[in-house]
């Protein structure tokens, strides 16, 4: 029984022309949170308001301190601090998502580019210990070099000034949450 189970098909032997391509569930929009919901990004809490797209695994939301204009974060839900501790389903879901909002950040600021990054735990420059991916849409010259984009972000949040208060943050998911469903 034991050698006749090791040799039985895994999903990666499945042959889809015979029995149909897999697809991975989820990735649906869920509710979008109210006032009186707080997500708990590491240490740092993300009111409700300044959410704009959620599934029951991952959540789309503004930057306290955005190192461009549209400079947005999307997590996991589930707090963990490293890519690998995230299960299958969680990073599928966590970069559905990631492309999603990444194409909807390309139309809603007029842009062609972005820079998609992801500081996996404190050596790499992540500051809070929750996994997250940066999504900055770019423009002509907004770096005098191009790589600084990425000094920019390991940077930006040590410094005192150029942080936003909750309600212009709340601004900016409103109208976001609103362009979203056009």
């Amino acid at each position: 029984l034991h050698t006749v189970r090791g040799n039985m098909p895994v999903q990666q032997h499945r042959r889809p022309d015979l029995y149909g391509k897999l697809e991975i569930q989820g990735g649906q929009s869920v509710a979008l949170p109210g006032e009186e919901f707080v997500f708990n990004f590491g240490p740092a809490r993300v009111p409700g308001p300044t959410i704009f797209y959620r599934t029951s695994q991952t959540l789309a939301f503004v930057n306290k301190k955005p190192v461009v204009e549209g400079h947005l974060l999307v997590s996991p839900v589930r707090e963990v601090e490293k890519m690998g501790d995230l299960t299958e389903e969680e990073v599928a879901d966590l970069f559905k998502v990631v492309q999603k909002v990444e194409v909807f950040v390309q139309k809603f600021y007029g842009v062609s580019s972005s820079t998609i990054s992801v500081q996996n735990c404190h050596l790499a420059g992540q500051s809070i210990p929750h996994v997250h991916v940066h999504i900055l849409p770019r423009r002509e010259d907004d770096f005098a070099q191009n790589d600084d984009v990425y000094r920019e972000l390991q940077e930006h949040d040590k410094v005192e000034t150029g942080w936003r208060t909750e309600e212009e943050m709340v601004v900016e998911a409103k109208m976001l949450r609103e362009a979203w469903g056009k």
